[in-house]
C-alpha cells in the first residue's frame, strides 16, 4: 500500500523527477507546463497526445525526456500511405534459412513520437491500439512485447484539417492526457533565439543520469501515492458531471476516472507528497478530460470551449476538504 513508502525513497524519487523537469526544460524554453504534464504521463504508465503549431519544440521534447534516461527514441512520420506494417513490423520469409523472421517495426522502443498522427488513415492509427494498451504487438499470431517504459507521444496539427482523419473515440481514449503546446512568452522566445543561433545541438547540455530501470521503478513509487476514499469520490464525480452537463454531447468514460487517479499520484509525488490532494485532481482534470468529451452543435454555435466547460464543472463539483 502507499503508507509503505519510505520517506528517503519518496524524497529521492521526486528528486530525480524534478531533476528531469530541470533538464528538459532548459532546451525547451518556455514549456514548463507542457513538460511538467508529459513526465505526468510518464510516472502515470501513459501515453500523450500533443497539439501545437509546427514548429514549437514537440520533436526536442521527446528527445530531451528519451536523453534524461537514456532510453530509445523513435519517430514515425504519419502520411496517408502508411501501412499498418510501417508501424508494427511484419514477417519476412528468409530465402537463406528458408523461414520467416520478424522485421520489428519502429513501435519496438520505449519513446515513440507518432508526429501527425491524424494524417494516416484509421487503420493505420489502429496499429497503436494493442500497443498503447496491451505494451505489445501481434505479428504473425505471436505476441511481442515493447520495451518498458513505454510511451507514445503523438502530435497533431490543430489549424490545418485538409487531408487529415479524425481520431475515433476509442484511439482517443488511449491516450492519458491531451497537451496543448502554444507560443513562448516574448522573453522566452528572445532567449531561444539566441540561445539556438549559437548552437543547433542544445540537447549535448542533458548528460543521461537515469536508466530505463528508474522509470519503471518510479512508475511502480507512483502507483503507491495515497488516494483517499473522499477525494476517489470527487474524482468520479467529476467524470460522471460530464456525462450530463449542458453542451456536452459526449461524456467521459471510466478509464477518464483511472487516467486522472493516476495522473494526479504523478503530481503528487512531482510535488514530494505520498498522497493526493483535491487540488491535484483539479490540476491533472483539463489535461485528462479535454479529449474524452465533445460540445454540442449549440455550444460550437455559442462559442463555448471544452476547457472552458471542464473549469465549469470544477467550479460547480464540491471538492473534499484537504
Amino acid at each position: 500500500m502507499s503508507d509503505t513508502i519510505d520517506p528517503a525513497t519518496l524524497a529521492q524519487a521526486h528528486q530525480l523527477v524534478q531533476k528531469s523537469q530541470q533538464a528538459i526544460t532548459q532546451v525547451l524554453l518556455g514549456q514548463d507546463a507542457v513538460v511538467q504534464q508529459v513526465l505526468i504521463a510518464l510516472l502515470a504508465r501513459g501515453h500523450v497526445l500533443l497539439e501545437g503549431v509546427p514548429g514549437l519544440g514537440k520533436t526536442l521534447l521527446v528527445r530531451a525526456l528519451a536523453r534524461c534516461f537514456g532510453g530509445e527514441f523513435r519517430r514515425i512520420q504519419f502520411t496517408p500511405d502508411l501501412m499498418p506494417s510501417d508501424v508494427t513490423g511484419h514477417a519476412l520469409f528468409n530465402m537463406h534459412s528458408q523461414s520467416f523472421e520478424v522485421r520489428k517495426g519502429p513501435v519496438f522502443t520505449h519513446l515513440l513520437l507518432a508526429d501527425e498522427i491524424n494524417r494516416a488513415p484509421a487503420k493505420t492509427q489502429a496499429a497503436l491500439l494493442e500497443v498503447m494498451e496491451e505494451q505489445q504487438v501481434s505479428i504473425e499470431g505471436e505476441s511481442l512485447p515493447v520495451p518498458a517504459p513505454f510511451m507514445v507521444l503523438a502530435t497533431q496539427n490543430p489549424v490545418e484539417q485538409e487531408g487529415t482523419y479524425p481520431l475515433p473515440e476509442a484511439q482517443l481514449d488511449r491516450f492519458l492526457v491531451k497537451v496543448l503546446i502554444d507560443y513562448p512568452s516574448l522573453e522566452d522566445e528572445t532567449v531561444l533565439v539566441k540561445t539556438m543561433g549559437k548552437t543547433r545541438t542544445p540537447l549535448e547540455v542533458i548528460r543521461p543520469f537515469l536508466t530505463p530501470a528508474h522509470i519503471n521503478s518510479l512508475q511502480k513509487i507512483c502507483s503507491q501515492i495515497t488516494v483517499d476514499d473522499a477525494v476517489l469520490g470527487y474524482i468520479v464525480q467529476l467524470v460522471r458531471a460530464t456525462r450530463q452537463w449542458p453542451g456536452l454531447q459526449r461524456g467521459a468514460g471510466p478509464r477518464a476516472g483511472l487516467g486522472m487517479q493516476a495522473a494526479a499520484r504523478a503530481l503528487a509525488l512531482l510535488q514530494a507528497r505520498s498522497y493526493v490532494t483535491p487540488n491535484d485532481v483539479k490540476s491533472v482534470a483539463p489535461a485528462v478530460l479535454r479529449h474524452r468529451i465533445s460540445l454540442t452543435a449549440d455550444a460550437e454555435i455559442e462559442g463555448l470551449c471544452v476547457d472552458a466547460i471542464i473549469q465549469d464543472i470544477i467550479a460547480q463539483s464540491a471538492a473534499p476538504r484537504q
